[in-house]
């Protein structure tokens, strides 16, 4: 029986000549990109590359070395298309997207929509990002600020993509696939809930509470101290506290911003009501231009992928042989495709950066579907 040394030993020679044959083939991987640049081939063949694993594998002595044999194979073969994808960009093989680069955005004159009505976070997010002074006006849902935005009615539309404590905004993941309007930048804005009733309102009066589903979940704990209280839902939590003024019932509050008590005359019942006291909305800047700054530095993509084990893995991989941070993933159900997901990314980068170019060019190649949602 052979010591445990001596059998290191033979691991580092094997080991050794394992690296020299990749060397070796990620070598002949480059000639295989220098053909593909003169003739204008696609670098992604699935079709060759199942059939090639399917014969490697039937090598393997044993179903654990079989399943060893694809996993190595396929991961060799990502990495030398990642290669020749490197190449080709390289020489300038690179179809650059639809977007057009810009020194800076254009707001001058710009009109703005957002949903909801006056006092609604989104309101807010738009001052933030604009300044007070702007042509804005509301509509009644996110859909109809996009088609604001489609039909040239609005230059920009603001509108909530994902909430520090209540996760994403689904609704407008999915819009932003439907339409064809592109993310131009963002605001983060710290939300603060509060409890508005009417001015001769006690808490003790209450028993009916109106907001936004959102903001009655980020106020899950809150509310559970009050199970007695009736939870009513809708659209914008602005609308919620121009309900409740309308109505003029001092059983009746709101979840809303505390300058929303302001603008409709309620009085703040109770103050920062909401689980985390750190809470905070991320908001998206849309416009129907695909337009990009020189100094953008987040891209957000979306993409479908095969639904066969691995695949996603082989996706983002994408993003690591390139050196890309991503800074998060998201996936939302295909419809019409049973338990088959479409996969949101957001990573830091410029569509000039060839880093960029060379993983998205692997991804138009490998994935169904992609789209960049923006750069911003």
């Amino acid at each position: 029986m052979k010591d445990l040394k001596e059998l290191r030993d033979q691991i580092d020679v094997i080991d050794r000549q394992i690296v020299d044959l990749y060397q070796e083939r990620m070598e002949i991987a480059a000639g295989v990109a220098e053909y593909k640049i003169n003739t204008g081939k696609k670098v992604f063949d699935k079709e060759r590359e199942d059939s090639k694993l399917a014969t490697l594998t039937a090598l393997g002595k044993t179903d654990f070395n079989k399943h060893g044999i694809r996993e190595l194979f396929e991961q060799i073969m990502s990495m030398s298309r990642k290669r020749q994808y490197q190449l080709l960009t390289a020489h300038g093989m690179y179809e650059k997207p639809d977007f057009t680069e810009v020194e800076s955005l254009d707001y001058h004159n710009a009109r703005i929509v957002f949903q909801g009505t006056e006092g609604a976070y989104s309101q807010l997010a738009l001052r933030e990002y604009f300044g007070e002074q702007t042509d804005s006006y509301h509509v009644e849902t996110w859909r109809d600020a996009m088609e604001a935005i489609k039909n040239g009615e609005a230059d920009y539309a603001v509108l909530p993509i994902e909430n520090s404590s209540a996760g994403i905004v689904s609704e407008n993941y999915d819009l932003m696939v439907e339409y064809d309007n592109c993310i131009v930048g963002e605001q983060i804005i710290q939300i603060n809930h509060a409890l508005l009733g009417l001015p001769d309102a006690e808490l003790s009066d209450i028993t009916d509470v109106y907001s936004h589903p959102q903001a009655l979940m980020q106020c899950g704990r809150y509310l559970e101290s009050h199970r007695e209280w009736e939870k009513h839902s809708l659209k914008n939590t602005a609308m919620a506290a121009k309900k409740v003024k309308e109505d003029g019932k001092k059983h009746k509050a709101a979840i809303a911003s505390s300058l929303t008590a302001d603008i409709y005359g309620l009085k703040v019942l109770d103050e920062c009501i909401q689980d985390n006291k750190m809470n905070a909305t991320r908001f998206i800047i849309v416009s129907g231009k695909r337009v990009f700054t020189s100094k953008a530095e987040k891209i957000s993509i979306c993409f479908e992928g095969m639904h066969e084990s691995g695949s996603l893995y082989h996706m983002l991989s994408h993003f690591i042989y390139n050196g890309i941070n991503m800074n998060h993933i998201e996936s939302r159900p295909v419809q019409g495709k049973n338990w088959e997901y479409r996969f949101f990314v957001d990573f830091e980068g410029n569509l000039n950066d060839a880093a960029v170019q060379n993983a998205l060019r692997g991804l138009a190649e490998e994935t169904l579907g992609l789209k960049i949602l923006g750069n911003y």
